[in-house]
C-alpha cells in the first residue's frame, strides 16, 4: 500500500465517519480506530485517527525489537509568518521516527533554500519497520525545515514549509 492510497483510505475513514477499521493484505495489517467523542473537534478541524500497520514475524523468525523510548519532538505549527509568506504545509501523514537522508552518510534529502517539484522525496518517515518516502505536493522552495533528523514526528505535524512557485 503506498502511502498516497494509506492518504485516501483516511480521508474516506473521515469523510464517512467511521471510528474503526481493519484490513489485512498478506503480511501488512492496517487497523485504524479514531476517538468516538461525539464533541466537535477544537478549530473545526477532523478528529485525528490512529493507524497502526504491522507486517509480519521477519524471516529470523522473532519479532523486532521494541522501539527505544524518545523524548517527543516540540509539535511546531506554522505561524504568522508562513501564513503571511503563503507557504504550505507539508505534514506529517504517520507517527513515527523522520529521516532527512536516505542513509546516515548520504547528503539530505533538501535543505531550506533549495526548490523541489511535485512528488519529489523530501524525507523518510519510519514507522513499524517500514520506511515511507514523504514527497512534496507542491513545486516550490523549501522555506523552512520543522523537524531536526532522528526526530520522533506525530500525526498531522509540521515537517516542511515550501513557498508554491508561481506558474505563468
Amino acid at each position: 500500500m503506498t502511502l498516497k492510497e494509506l492518504r485516501e483510505l483516511l480521508d474516506l475513514l473521515i469523510e464517512r465517519g467511521i471510528h474503526e477499521f481493519e484490513m489485512e493484505r498478506g503480511n501488512l495489517k492496517i487497523r485504524v480506530k479514531r476517538d468516538a467523542d461525539p464533541r466537535p473537534p477544537a478549530a473545526g478541524t477532523p478528529p485525528e485517527p490512529v493507524v497502526v500497520v504491522t507486517h509480519g514475524i521477519e524471516a529470523s523468525g522473532t519479532p523486532p525489537p521494541a522501539p527505544r523510548p524518545a523524548a517527543p519532538a516540540p509539535v511546531l505549527e506554522a505561524g504568522r509568518e508562513e501564513a503571511a509568506k503563503e507557504v504550505f504545509i507539508v505534514k506529517s501523514p504517520m507517527v513515527g521516527t523522520l529521516y532527512r537522508a536516505p542513509n546516515p552518510n548520504a547528503p539530505p534529502f533538501v535543505n531550506v533554500g533549495d526548490v523541489v517539484e511535485i512528488e519529489q522525496v523530501l524525507c523518510i518517515v519510519e514507522a513499524m519497520k517500514l520506511m515511507n518516502e514523504i514527497e512534496s505536493e507542491v513545486a516550490g522552495e523549501i522555506v523552512r525545515i520543522y523537524v531536526e533528523n532522528g526526530q520522533p514526528v506525530e500525526y498531522g505535524q509540521s515537517l516542511f514549509a515550501i513557498k508554491p512557485s508561481r506558474k505563468k
